[in-house]
């Protein structure tokens, strides 16, 4: 196999002096599969906003979202109109690294952006894949509470996801701020670039089935799939010692009942090495501690018990996940009832009001195949990828900020080390790579908003109590 470092197109940001004021705690709320165009057309109608509100060269008081003439390279004109979808759908579409390649329709070294009508569509059981099934935005109803959330707080018109595929390469970059096995490998450019294959029980990471495999991707050469087990410094190793941090996601069992739990493409930590400690080949990871939960609805009991960990990734079940196909519709009030937890909770027995000392940072992991307008910035073979919704909540962020300047899951990363003192870009990946740290959103020397709930039709206490057996947050 040959490798050959690329550095003509990077770009690395100079470390940046720690917060002067920070957060004692931050939640990273991971949804799934949305770009802005499909889920948050809502912001450009009543009661949220009018069309004058979006433009795809906004100001710094419009959102991004394009609402007519998609771009559509198969269609007579170029462009296609977009019709309605429901949250809850009947069909998935494609969103590996190939669909990325089809959708972006790289030429000259940016993409063109009118290939989404070859993302291969997948219907549901029963039912048929709809015309022009990519080129659809959801119902403004559907996501009432995000849509509110996106008003109420800070909106980021161009945050892009870091990789170009689907859900295990995506939670790896928002874990350690890279796909590649080895830091060494990221050096060289050598990234997962997809959810890889699960031949016998279904489980991914360190305690996967032996013969399990994640495809790389290089720039160039032959590079041959390798075994999930990764070893590489994370976010989570920056944390140790004076700060602590936590995994919520699903304790869902792929493929037979021997399959492990925690062993799927979104629980991250099942794939560094020293963090799983696995015990073998479809076993468990002895390492986790307390650290993983595989309880998706324990971060709302550990807030009001005043247990919440200084870092917190938030992933949710299949049924309040947002994948296509799949879900059941309760994506926006789980993470709008997360929000309301935080913001709700009376102060602790420590004397600390989680409203007044946590930021909330609501993402999705990649775009999940729907048509997106706004064009990524290449700089390499694997990064960046589409853009995404990203929403931050703070009571010190402004009601309607919007955002435009240009983030990715690295400006996550970076964030979280400004906020707890560290050098940001530590990890030397993509928290190097990003060119912020979001620290536009907020201002700490302001006084806090008094918080106000985003209204739900499903309560913390109904996810809280909830019995139902947990399905996959993504399937493909």
């Amino acid at each position: 196999m040959t490798r050959i470092v690329l550095i003509c197109c990077l770009v690395f940001s100079l470390p940046l002096a720690g917060f002067s004021q920070t957060f004692t705690h931050v939640v990273i709320v991971i949804q799934e599969n949305r770009t802005p165009d499909n889920l948050f057309y809502g912001l450009c109608t009543a009661p949220f906003g009018t069309a004058q509100s979006c433009s795809t060269t906004p100001t710094s008081t419009q959102y991004n979202i394009q609402t007519t003439n998609w771009l559509n390279k198969s269609a007579r004109g170029g462009v296609i109109q977009p019709l309605t979808v429901s949250l809850q759908n009947t069909y998935d579409l494609s969103h590996a690294h190939i669909s990325w390649v089809k959708q972006c329709d790289l030429t000259a070294g940016q993409c063109l952006m009118d290939g989404a009508a070859k993302v291969q569509c997948s219907p549901r059981p029963g039912n048929v894949c709809p015309t022009q099934a990519q080129f659809r935005y959801v119902v403004p109803t559907d996501v009432t509470p995000y849509l509110t959330l996106a008003t109420q707080y800070g909106w980021a018109n161009f945050m892009f996801q870091t990789n170009q595929a689907g859900s295990f390469p995506a939670h790896q970059f928002l874990f350690g701020g890279t796909s590649a096995p080895t830091a060494a490998d990221d050096a060289l450019h050598v990234y997962a670039s997809d959810n890889g294959s699960v031949p016998l029980a279904g489980a991914i990471g360190c305690i996967a089935a032996e013969t399990t495999t994640v495809a790389l991707i290089a720039p160039t050469g032959s590079v041959a799939p390798i075994y999930p087990c990764f070893e590489h410094q994370t976010l989570a190793d920056l944390m140790l010692g004076a700060w602590t941090w936590r995994y919520y996601a699903p304790a869902y069992l792929p493929g037979p009942a021997t399959s492990p739990q925690g062993s799927n493409i979104w629980v991250a930590p099942n794939s560094i090495a020293h963090l799983c400690q696995s015990t073998g080949y479809l076993g468990t990871c002895a390492g986790w501690g307390s650290n993983v939960v595989l309880k998706a609805s324990q971060v709302l009991t550990d807030i009001k018990k005043c247990q919440l960990a200084n870092l917190s990734w938030v992933i949710p079940n299949g049924q309040n996940s947002d994948h296509p196909g799949m879900n059941t519709g309760g994506g926006p009030d789980w993470v709008a009832s997360v929000v309301n937890t935080i913001g709700n909770n009376p102060q602790c027995a420590n004397g600390e009001t989680y409203w007044t000392n946590t930021a909330i940072l609501i993402t999705w992991d990649d775009w999940g195949g729907w048509y997106d307008h706004a064009a990524p910035q290449i700089i390499d073979e694997y990064q960046y990828g589409f853009r995404v919704p990203f929403i931050f909540v703070s009571a010190y962020t402004p009601a309607g900020y919007i955002d435009n300047g240009t983030h990715d899951f690295g400006s996550v990363l970076r964030f979280v080390e400004g906020n707890f003192d560290m050098v940001e870009g530590a990890l030397g990946f993509a928290d190097t790579r990003a060119s912020d740290d979001l620290r536009t959103f907020f201002n700490l020397s302001q006084p806090p908003r008094a918080f106000s709930p985003t209204p739900t039709k499903i309560k913390a206490e109904t996810f809280i109590s909830d019995t139902t057996p947990p399905t996959e947050p993504d399937d493909d």
